[in-house]
């Protein structure tokens, strides 16, 4: 275990905290049921945190075994399609850009 940095100010560190887990909400793919932590930054980006490994998902699972390489493979669509659905129901909230 790597032992906490003192010459952090507390600030840094809730800053940083809340800009990486801040507003991440829980959803589970409608298809799979695999679980991710999803958050909308903006309407074109979407922030996904995944809670086990990716691997876990069978879509995924099956584009590595087919030989695509696991950094290459973006994301699930079905998962996709999962998150656009809870969008949609007002399940995940989506920021206004400002102009």
């Amino acid at each position: 275990m790597t032992a906490a940095r003192t010459d952090v100010p507390a600030s840094t560190t809730a800053d940083q905290r809340l800009y990486l887990e801040g507003g991440l909400r829980p959803l589970p793919c409608t298809t799979c049921g695999v679980r991710v932590l999803v958050k909308k930054l903006s309407p074109e980006q979407t922030s996904i945190q995944w809670t086990t490994s990716t691997e876990a998902c069978p879509e995924i699972s099956a584009r590595i075994a087919e030989g695509e390489h696991p950094a290459l493979v973006d994301t699930c669509p079905r998962l996709r399609a999962t998150i656009e659905h809870a969008i949609s129901e007002g399940i995940l909230d989506v920021p206004e850009t400002g102009n």
